[in-house]
C-alpha cells in the first residue's frame, strides 16, 4: 500500500506553503530590528580574510609582524564566529519557518565545520605563531577562506531565496 498522505488530488503538497507559520521567517534574535546573526557574521568573515592576508604577507616579506597579526585575526574570527553561531543556532531552533528549510540545516552544518577549521587555525598558532604559518597555518587559512565563501553563499541563499531574517512588513 502506498502512502498518499503527502498528495492532494494527484499533486504533491508543499508543507511549507500549506502552513502559514512556515512563511514567518523574521528574525526573533534581533536588536532594534537588526538580526544579531547578520550583524555578527561580518566580523569573522573579515577576520578570516585578514588571517589569510597576513599569512600571505608573511610568506612574501618574512616580517614577524604578520604572524602576530594573523594570530589575533584568527582568534578574533573564531571567537566572533562562535558568537554569530550561537545567535544563528538560536534563530534556527526558535523560528519554525527557518527550521523547516533544508537549506537552513545545510548552512548550519557547513558553519559548524567552518568554526572547527577556524578553531584549529587559531589553536595551531597559539604554540608558536611565527613557526605555525608555513605551511600548515597558510593551508588552514586558505581552507577557512574557501569554507567562509561556501558558508556565506548558503547563508545568502537563505536571505535572498527564502527571505530568512527579512522583515516582511517593510519595517
Amino acid at each position: 500500500m502506498t502512502d498518499t498522505s503527502h498528495r492532494s488530488e494527484g499533486r504533491l503538497r508543499d508543507p511549507i506553503r500549506e502552513n502559514p507559520a512556515f512563511d514567518r521567517t523574521e528574525s526573533k534574535v534581533a536588536l532594534a530590528g537588526h538580526p544579531i546573526h547578520a550583524v555578527l557574521v561580518a566580523f569573522p568573515i573579515a577576520l578570516t580574510a585578514a588571517t589569510l592576508g597576513a599569512d600571505l604577507l608573511y610568506w612574501w616579506t618574512g616580517d614577524g609582524f604578520w604572524p602576530r597579526a594573523a594570530l589575533w585575526a584568527s582568534g578574533g574570527g573564531f571567537l566572533l564566529g562562535v558568537l554569530a553561531g550561537i545567535a544563528g543556532t538560536v534563530e534556527l531552533l526558535w523560528v519554525p519557518g527557518i527550521r523547516a528549510r533544508a537549506a537552513s540545516w545545510t548552512h548550519f552544518i557547513i558553519a559548524v565545520m567552518l568554526l572547527s577549521i577556524l578553531g584549529a587555525n587559531w589553536g595551531y598558532r597559539l604554540t608558536g605563531y611565527e613557526q605555525a604559518v608555513l605551511p600548515y597555518g597558510l593551508l588552514l587559512s586558505i581552507f577557512a577562506f574557501g569554507f567562509t565563501g561556501f558558508t556565506g553563499w548558503h547563508g545568502g541563499k537563505l536571505v535572498f531565496e527564502y527571505q530568512v531574517g527579512v522583515a516582511s512588513n517593510g519595517k
